[in-house]
Formats: C-alpha cells, sequence, structure tokens
C-alpha cells in the first residue's frame, strides 16, 4: 500500500509540475532581453499556472488518503505560493546587483522564504488533517532545495550564449522535469512517514479499546 502510494504521487506530482515547469520555462526564455518590469507580470502568471497544476495532481492524490482535504483550497495556496515564490527569485536576482550589504542579505532571506513558500502555504490546510503537519514546511523546502539544485546542476553547463531558442528550452524542460521528479520523490518520501504516523497511532488507539 505505501509503495503504491508513493509511486502515485511520485508519479502524479512529478507529470504535473514538469507540464506546469512549461510555462515559466516559455515565459523565460522568450522574455530573456526584457527588463525586469517588462518580464514580470508574464512570469508571475506563468507561475501561478504552474502552482495551479502541482496544486491540483497533489490535491487529487492527497484526497485519496485523506478525503476531508479541501482541493479547491489546496490549489488556492499552492497557486498562491508558486507566485510569491517567483517575485522573491526576482527580488533576490535584482538585489544581486546592488551594492553592500544588500547583495548578499536580501537574497539569503528571499531564499529562505521562497524555499519555505509552498510548504507553508499547503500547511495552512494540511494542520486540520495531519498530526505533526507542521513538518510538511521543513520536508517541501528541502525537497525544493534539492530540486532547484538538480535543475541548475543539469541546465547551468548546458546553457550558453547566443544559442537557438528551441535549444534553450530544451534545456529547460529537462531539466524541469528532472527538478520535477526530486520534488515529488522527496515529498511523497515524508508525506508517507506523516501518514504512516496517523495509522500506528489509529492501530494504537484501536488496539487500546479492545476489551
Amino acid at each position: 500500500m505505501a509503495t503504491t502510494t508513493f509511486a502515485r504521487w511520485t508519479a502524479t506530482v512529478a507529470v504535473a509540475e514538469s507540464a506546469g515547469f512549461v510555462a515559466p520555462a516559455v515565459v523565460g526564455a522568450l522574455t530573456t532581453d526584457l527588463p525586469w518590469y517588462g518580464a514580470l507580470p508574464a512570469l508571475l502568471a506563468a507561475g501561478a499556472v504552474e502552482g495551479a497544476v502541482l496544486g491540483w495532481a497533489q490535491a487529487s492524490v492527497l484526497r485519496r488518503m485523506l478525503p476531508s482535504v479541501r482541493g479547491r483550497r489546496w490549489v488556492m495556496l499552492t497557486t498562491g505560493a508558486a507566485v510569491a515564490a517567483y517575485v522573491l527569485a526576482m527580488t533576490a536576482v535584482l538585489a544581486g546587483t546592488a551594492s553592500g550589504w544588500v547583495r548578499i542579505v536580501v537574497p539569503v532571506v528571499c531564499g529562505a522564504l521562497l524555499l519555505l513558500s509552498i510548504g507553508g502555504a499547503q500547511w495552512l490546510e494540511l494542520r486540520h488533517h495531519l498530526a505533526r503537519a507542521a513538518t510538511w514546511v521543513p520536508a517541501t523546502a528541502l525537497a525544493w532545495l534539492l530540486a532547484l539544485g538538480a535543475f541548475l546542476a543539469v541546465a547551468t553547463p548546458l546553457w550558453h550564449e547566443d544559442q537557438r531558442l528551441w535549444v534553450t528550452l530544451l534545456i529547460g524542460v529537462g531539466a524541469g522535469i528532472v527538478m520535477a521528479l526530486v520534488q515529488a520523490a522527496v515529498t511523497g518520501w515524508w508525506l508517507l512517514r506523516l501518514l504512516s504516523r496517523v495509522q500506528r497511532e489509529s492501530t494504537g488507539w484501536s488496539a487500546s479499546q479492545r476489551p
């Protein structure tokens, strides 16, 4: 049962995140030469698409195990967090071009908030359904840290100036698939731990009620 749940979560979430990431990958490639204020609206819209697709996929699997989870709220929270994450990412990039302490402190703070954003938003719903739901926040942050690291490890060596647009897009999508798999596997692993704890506590409670 646990293996099936993990496989379903990992496959569904990885496919959804891979598909959703196509939107920001395309927007990022098409707006490379635009100033940040020109690219930002399109990037935030693309982030909303990515977040909505990811949230829908996660909710569709999560509700199999926790039927009381409100799917629409989960999607809305995930979408909002994804948009906030792109705002934080853009802020970090802009601060990196500043001077003094700003170029160090602001990117670090934005990076930390970015990693915590999706898990923190989803915790607002998950806390009503799972014990120790607060651990979902650091677990999701770790998942995204590893996922973004995998993305950069794949894409950075392959991206070069003056590349054809289709090559840039292909590299971005390929790295996005790797990112999606890592994120889905890590969050799926931690979700199983949370669910198994609930099952153990439920089994223990039932046993204690037997005559």
